[in-house]
């Protein structure tokens, strides 16, 4: 139910992609894939900013234009922000990018698909050719957690395509974020004779979904991501050994070349050309992210880098009131 009925509504519509970019995925997951789109009260898209929303882990970005109880989903927040004028009005694009190990970092990956090729060469043409929004200059990401990750990293490899990110609780400082998860996560393999097969192929097969089985679910979908092997079942291999818990260095430096605290260092004036940087963390999430988040603020600081820094009161669940402090910053930077 909305707030406050008497706010001008904004127009949901879904386009479907289907695209060969993604069709060398190792997990059999389907390249077809919908963007649902928000275009604002009074416009048809024509000449606005747009921005992208990355959802993070077990969620895929239609789910954001789904009504949702005691609360606003994202295009209700937009109608009232925009309405209030506390931000210009912007197209906001709703990828589905959800996966089989049922999340997704949006990157390129030998075992997951080639993502981030999928959002900034297929997904931004696509919409931009249709509805004549976005364009050089004019393009913002945004998410939380995963999705955060998602938006950091696209705006330091991908700055010549994005001018504007957020990220609300991203994964950021992988040594703490992970230092408990591999443990956690043989100890599920363990309940299938330490075959990720066997855990995959039981998890697909319950009735419910444990939560204990869905944390494993997530660092095995990582370790597709940042350090998959072709000769894995899905790609995927652990940067521990198996029996003993114990770093393998040589794989667990493949995962910590994708930690923003790294990329970084040699990425920093790509992230200097965005015109608007802006990253927040509640100051008791549980994944430990709030450390991350105030390493990298640090090194953007001493590297020159402006941006935008706030925590608050919160976890790393139900945050999506930040996005009144988050979108209208992307939106003026985006609309100037």
């Amino acid at each position: 139910m909305r707030r406050d009925p008497s706010i001008p509504t904004g127009e949901i519509r879904s386009i479907y992609l289907d695209s060969p970019r993604l069709e060398s995925n190792m997990l059999g997951d389907p390249t077809r894939r919908r963007v649902d789109l928000y275009i604002p009260h009074g416009h048809d898209g024509a000449g606005l900013p747009l921005l992208v929303d990355l959802v993070g882990y077990t969620s895929g970005g239609p789910k954001h234009t789904n009504w949702l109880n005691f609360g606003e989903n994202v295009p209700e927040r937009a109608d009232r922000l925009i309405a209030s004028g506390e931000m210009p009005p912007v197209v906001i694009a709703f990828p589905d990018c959800f996966t089989r190990l049922g999340g997704n970092q949006y990157i390129n990956s030998r075992a997951m698909g080639d993502w981030a090729d999928w959002l900034t060469q297929d997904m931004l043409p696509a919409i931009e050719t249709q509805f004549g929004c976005g364009g050089a200059g004019r393009r913002g990401v945004f998410g939380k957690s995963s999705g955060g990750y998602g938006a950091l990293v696209h705006g330091m490899l991908y700055a010549n395509t994005w001018s504007a990110i957020a990220s609300h609780s991203g994964d950021v400082g992988f040594d703490l974020m992970l230092a408990t998860d591999f443990a956690h996560t043989l100890r599920r393999l363990d309940k299938h004779g330490g075959s990720v097969e066997r855990f995959i192929a039981a998890f697909e097969a319950a009735d419910t979904v444990r939560g204990d089985d869905l944390h494993a679910l997530m660092i095995l979908g990582l370790a597709a991501t940042y350090d998959p092997d072709p000769d894995s079942y899905l790609g995927i291999r652990l940067p521990v050994t198996m029996d003993t818990c114990e770093r393998i260095e040589a794989r667990w430096d493949q995962w910590l070349a994708w930690d923003p605290l790294n990329l970084i260092e040699s990425h920093a004036e790509a992230v200097k050309s965005l015109k608007c940087v802006y990253i927040d963390c509640g100051d008791a999430d549980q994944y430990n992210l709030l450390y991350g988040a105030r390493r990298l603020t640090r090194r953007l600081s001493a590297m020159g880098i402006t941006h935008v820094y706030e925590e608050f009161a919160g976890t790393h669940s139900s945050v999506d009131f930040r996005m009144d402090v988050s979108l209208p910053l992307l939106a003026r930077a985006l609309s100037a």
